[in-house]
């Protein structure tokens, strides 16, 4: 069974999907046409590889009981004006205080299994269909 999200268009440049019991709601920049009013979906799209892997992070420390408080992760996304496309992204994770040395590596190995992004790695197949 395929997981359903459904697409409206409540006007302007205004997207949103209804997934599950939740309204993601999503607008165009004033400079695109829109009222700025939600996050475009591209940025949505980079906050849930960031949110992912956080995800990941997060639940590596919950595991062993470690304190979480000062685990911070950044992700900077590198243009690439050739491809036109972002070549890098990086995560960038902050361990907080006191964060065993021994589990530094794993960590990193941990946030690398983030699903978002491994969905882009070994890239599903689209098909866009007419339906009545």
């Amino acid at each position: 069974m395929a997981d359903i999200i459904e697409v409206s268009f409540p006007g302007g440049k205004r997207v949103d999907a209804q997934v599950g019991q939740f309204l993601i709601q999503t607008d165009q920049s004033v400079k695109a046409g829109g009222t700025a009013s939600a996050p475009e979906p591209f940025s949505l799209f980079l906050a849930s590889i960031a949110t992912c892997a956080g995800i990941f992070a997060l639940g590596f420390c919950q595991s062993r009981q470690i304190d979480s408080t000062g685990l911070g992760l950044r992700m900077a996304c590198t243009w690439d004006p050739l491809r036109k496309l972002y070549g890098t992204m990086e995560l960038r994770l902050t361990l907080p205080p006191g964060f065993p040395a021994k589990y530094r590596d794993s960590i990193v190995k941990a946030v690398d299994l983030c699903a978002v992004k491994r969905h882009m790695m070994e890239t599903p197949e689209f098909k866009v269909t007419l339906q009545n």
